[in-house]
């Protein structure tokens, strides 16, 4: 590799996976740093993005960790100066149809200086890479799609319920810390192996979803006035669950992918779809349901909502979940794509080591 070119993960013609040698070193803008990547972490629209919507070209990957290479004329971080050599994490769009430079899984990556997070110094590379993406999908769920007005800054002294399903999930365990950071009172659905991991990070209740009676005792817990539920999951078990898991009075449902419209069963609740690729405010380029049109208000909000995470981290009130560290290199986020789409990860933050 020359100074002008590095080694990324792409599409390729098919939109699967390809290492490629010879990927141009992306330009920032004004507003932008290059970072060079240290660690990286996986998360299910890795495959399933260039699966579904291939873009044969563009790099894969959202999450990672690394360091400061160079800063953009107009960068000014919201919280503190950035510097070259500085620890960063965050989360981009990657497989972007509009941007095939936005990608995660290269040696260097552009990101957006006012959507990243310092990382502290007692934070490990892995554990950063696990943070990006769960924070701002988090972030938009609880606080613009769900509508609560709770939040850590401004904790509520009247808790209420607030269903997560998919408590042992990354975004589960990050939705369920802030929460309780906010005074609500975070109840989870998981495997029962994952109970105690679920409750360590502040699930004051968890549920086998597998079990027939999981919605009705959900419903004891409860007393049949939960209104608020954020599903990590998102397929026709978890919506039908959820569902019935809510109260007799309704409430909103917050999900992460874009669920059938005939399970949306109740006209007392009121459904979103989080699409948290929308907090870069730009054009979102895919198909079925998922496109978006450019929205500044969504990034303006982010921010927002980076700055508070910021203050979280250094106040050391974020834990991150648990990451499973695979082979290092390029050939280690093949692997990892491959254990996520067989369904062979629970409880765990698939990362992989770059440098």
């Amino acid at each position: 590799m020359d100074h002008l070119s590095q080694t990324a993960l792409i599409q390729g013609p098919d939109g699967k996976p390809v290492i490629s040698h010879n990927i141009p070193l992306p330009t920032i803008l004004p507003t932008e740093i290059l970072i060079k990547t240290i660690a990286v972490g996986l998360n299910p629209m890795d495959y399933k993005i260039p699966t579904n919507f291939p873009s044969p070209g563009a790099i894969i990957g959202c999450d990672l960790a690394g360091t400061v290479a160079s800063i953009g004329s107009e960068v000014a971080h919201p919280t503190r100066p950035l510097n070259v050599g500085d620890r960063v994490c965050g989360g981009v769009h990657g497989s972007n149809a509009l941007d095939h430079e936005s990608g995660a899984f290269a040696e260097y990556v552009k990101a957006d200086a006012r959507l990243v997070l310092k990382i502290p110094d007692s934070m490990s590379w892995e554990e950063a890479a696990t943070l990006g993406v769960a924070i701002k999908t988090v972030s938009l769920s609880l606080w613009r799609s769900l509508g609560l007005e709770a939040t850590p800054e401004r904790p509520t002294e009247n808790p209420f319920p607030v269903l997560v399903y998919g408590g042992s999930t990354t975004m589960g365990t990050m939705a369920i810390q802030m929460l309780k950071l906010s005074g609500l009172t975070p109840i989870a659905t998981c495997s029962p192996r994952n109970f105690a991991l679920v409750k360590s990070f502040g699930a004051e209740q968890t549920f086998d979803y597998s079990q027939p009676g999981c919605a009705p005792d959900i419903k004891s817990f409860t007393k049949n006035s939960l209104k608020y539920v954020l599903d990590c999951i998102t397929d026709a078990e978890s919506i039908q669950l959820c569902y019935a898991a809510i109260g007799r009075a309704g409430g909103r449902y917050s999900c992460l992918e874009n669920p059938p419209q005939h399970l949306l069963s109740r006209k007392a609740v009121k459904a979103d779809f989080v699409m948290p690729l929308k907090i870069f405010g730009k054009r979102i380029a895919l198909g079925g349901g998922y496109e978006r049109a450019a929205c500044q208000s969504t990034f303006e909000a982010g921010v927002e909502l980076i700055i508070a995470a910021q203050k979280l981290l250094d106040c050391g009130q974020i834990r991150c979940h648990p990451p499973r560290i695979l082979s290092p290199g390029f050939g280690g986020i093949l692997e990892g794509l491959d254990l996520l789409k067989r369904g062979q990860v629970s409880g765990q933050k698939l990362v992989v080591r770059i440098s």
